[in-house]
């Protein structure tokens, strides 16, 4: 199995920028694909990005494109989300999760495990 602990949230003005890290544990990080989710208060957990073993493949949430780069180090067994222009809908608490899937899945059920999740809290 893989755990998975998330850090770099915070409180941020709007147009700040933020970078979270996810830190996986075990020697196999490199096979699996690795994704950003996020939860606001009452609401469903949405995609964010999503970043494939060896980083060929990557999406993002239209809403975030322009803004948000995902990127993950091996070597270090992390993956990262820049976050850039920030905006108060940004605020929620995100999440970095593992599949064992050939390809990056934009659904929550395509993912094995998940971090515990960061807060991200974005003022007006």
């Amino acid at each position: 199995q893989v755990q998975l602990v998330e850090s770099g949230g915070g409180l941020v003005q709007a147009g700040g920028s933020l970078r979270l890290s996810c830190a996986a544990s075990g020697r196999t990080f490199s096979r699996y694909n690795m994704g950003w989710f996020r939860q606001a208060p009452g609401k469903e957990r949405d995609f964010v990005a999503a970043i494939s073993w060896i980083g060929s493949r990557i999406y993002y949430q239209d809403s975030v494109k322009g803004r948000f780069t995902i990127s993950r180090d091996n070597a270090k067994n992390t993956v990262y989300l820049q976050m850039n222009t920030l905006k108060p809908d940004d605020t929620a608490v995100y999440y970095c999760a593992a599949s064992p899937s050939i390809s990056p899945s934009m659904t929550k059920d395509g993912y094995d495990y998940w971090g515990q999740g960061t807060q991200v809290t974005v003022s007006s």
